[in-house]
């Protein structure tokens, strides 16, 4: 990690009765890469190289959604936006390049605004694989049951084995 533990942060977001979010705080990993050094290709190497292989290249979604399957790690590669964590009464947050912001499964998010050049890179720990589901009416609770049966990652996608995500998540 290029960046250092004084820059990350601990959010937390209750269920609101549409969106479960989690017990599990998300993680937001402050230039995590420098913000000069932040490329596509660099995030890749990071998120991979501590076993959350990445899956996409791409933006955020602009409607609230969260996934039931797997735990999240989105690497901000270029550029910045505003994020909406936690549903329609969650919060806002600014990312740019070099940030990591990791999801536990079942925490809704959306993108606000983004500079023409955001672009993230998506990675999952290994063997989970993502869904797409909206908050909608009948989703839940068997979106609850596949939450809790998300068994928590080995490893942390920027500190490795001694990443902040297996301390707070434990």
């Amino acid at each position: 990690m290029s960046g250092n533990l004084a820059h990350l942060s601990l959010e937390f977001f209750t269920d609101d009765g549409r969106f479960a979010n989690s017990r599990q705080p998300v993680v937001i990993y402050r230039l995590a890469l420098a913000s000069d050094a932040a490329s596509a290709e660099a995030m890749e190497q990071l998120l991979d190289g501590n076993g959350w292989p990445s899956q996409w290249r791409s933006g955020v979604y602009d409607f609230h959604h969260y996934h039931s399957t797997a735990h999240a790690a989105l690497g901000i590669a270029g550029g910045s936006a505003r994020l909406m964590l936690g549903g329609p009464a969650g919060r806002e947050f600014a990312v740019s390049a070099g940030d990591v912001v990791v999801l536990p499964a079942g925490t809704a998010h959306r993108r606000l605004s983004a500079s023409d050049d955001f672009l993230v890179v998506g990675a999952y720990p290994p063997g989970q694989d993502w869904d797409l589901l909206r908050g909608e009416a009948g989703e839940r609770p068997a979106a609850d049951e596949r939450i809790a049966a998300v068994p928590l990652p080995v490893t942390d996608p920027v500190g490795g084995a001694g990443g902040a995500v297996l301390e707070k998540w434990a």
